[in-house]
Parts: C-alpha cells; sequence; structure tokens
C-alpha cells in the first residue's frame, strides 16, 4: 500500500521530500559510486529545486535528467529543462550532471531514439529516484489520457526507455519516459498539491482505467509509492 505523508504548508512539504531524496541519492553513491534522479517539471517543482540545490551531497556523481519534457526550446518559459538550470543546477548541485531530454530534431518521435541512447550511455539505470507529479485529468509524467501513444507508454512489457506523446488536452508535442522504467525505480515520490489534487488522487484509486487516468498505471504496478501531500 502506498505511503502518505501530509504537511501544512508546501515548504514543509518540499523540505521533507528534499531530505529524503538526498538520503536516497546518498545511499546510492555510497553503494555504487554514482547515483540517478529523474524529476518532473512545472511551477509547483520550483520551491524543491531550490531546496534541492543546497543540500550536502557529492553533486559531482549524480547524474539528473526529466520525468518528461515539452518538445520546445531550452530557454522556452514552458521547458522543464529551463526550470532544472535555473532552480536547482544553482549553489551546491551546480557540479550534478544533466542529461537533456530534447534534441534538434522537428517532433519527439523523430528524437527518441537519439534521447533513448543518450539515456543509457550517461543515465545509471534503474533509476534511483524518481518524482512524479499529476495533472488533473490524471496525467502523470507526459502520460496523458486517451492519446495515441498512451498504450505504448503504458506497456510493461516494453522495452523503451523514452517515448514520444501528443496530449489531447494540452499544448506541446512531449517525450516521456514509459511506464516500466518510472515503476522500476528504487525510490518513486509522487508530488501533490491541496485539496483538489486530493481529490483526484482519490478518484484515481476509486477506480481501474488507466486509459481515463494513467496515474493508476503507476499505483497498480508500484504499491510502495510515496506520496507527499500538502494542503
Amino acid at each position: 500500500m502506498y505511503q502518505l505523508h501530509e504537511y501544512d504548508t508546501s515548504t514543509a512539504m518540499n523540505t521533507a521530500l528534499a531530505t529524503a531524496i538526498g538520503t536516497d541519492l546518498q545511499n546510492a553513491i555510497n553503494l555504487q559510486g554514482k547515483a540517478s534522479l529523474a524529476l518532473s517539471g512545472g511551477p509547483v517543482t520550483i520551491e524543491l529545486f531550490q531546496i534541492l540545490s543546497n543540500i550536502q551531497l557529492p553533486w559531482d556523481k549524480v547524474y539528473i535528467t526529466l520525468v518528461d519534457e515539452r518538445w520546445v526550446n531550452k530557454h522556452h518559459e514552458d521547458s522543464n529543462e529551463r526550470l532544472i538550470h535555473t532552480h536547482l543546477l544553482q549553489n551546491k548541485a551546480k557540479s550534478a550532471h544533466f542529461i537533456s531530454m530534447t534534441t534538434d530534431a522537428e517532433n519527439p518521435y523523430d528524437g527518441v531514439e537519439e534521447i533513448s541512447n543518450r539515456l543509457h550511455q550517461h543515465l545509471p539505470l534503474p533509476i534511483d529516484v524518481l518524482v512524479l507529479g499529476m495533472g488533473d485529468d490524471g496525467h502523470t509524467a507526459s502520460l496523458f489520457p486517451h492519446a495515441a501513444n498512451l498504450s505504448k507508454g503504458l506497456d510493461m512489457h516494453s522495452h523503451k526507455i523514452v517515448i514520444d506523446m501528443k496530449p489531447l488536452t494540452a499544448p506541446h508535442d512531449r517525450i516521456s519516459l514509459t511506464l516500466p522504467v518510472i515503476v522500476g525505480s528504487r525510490h518513486l515520490y509522487l508530488q501533490l498539491s491541496g485539496a483538489k489534487q486530493e481529490k483526484i488522487f482519490q478518484q484515481a484509486l476509486d477506480g481501474n482505467d488507466t486509459n481515463d487516468m494513467p496515474i493508476r498505471a503507476v499505483l497498480q504496478q508500484h504499491p510502495e509509492l510515496e506520496i507527499y501531500l500538502t494542503q
């Protein structure tokens, strides 16, 4: 069963989550000499990134990538990579290695192979720590409800590390880690904020259709998911 950690403020929640992530990364480094971290984007992650950037770690042994990315220029206001560079790869964390999820290809379909090869070459796998978010439509990563490629992204028998995605309800084409890579992470966290997201999460728990709410696929495949929630 999933573990729920509730906090009164976003700062308290992000501080606790950052501390847990730091501990997981240090343990991975102690065991294998390096660690991997996959992060989601969006404005809700900014405070988490800022707190993480000040945690004392051998950051030069940490390899960071994204759970998903919008297919935009890295300087675009909607770029998750821009958030990582602006808010995380600073302070103590500026020596961490970042692995981009975009290429110069015109679309994510044409960039999938290059990104897959890049992640296999540079990212320690399985991923040591992965942090998910959830949208109001029940999507997680860039695995969107009823998207044409969703079934391939959720295929637990797939050997793909990333998949291209065209959301029906959100702007920009996307690229996303696949479900088997996500749930294969050694430590998996879900960050939720507010009563609305808590209600949507409860709706996910109350049903089974992963096409309607892809977050259900994570819950079904990784029941030990740790949830960090702030009101």
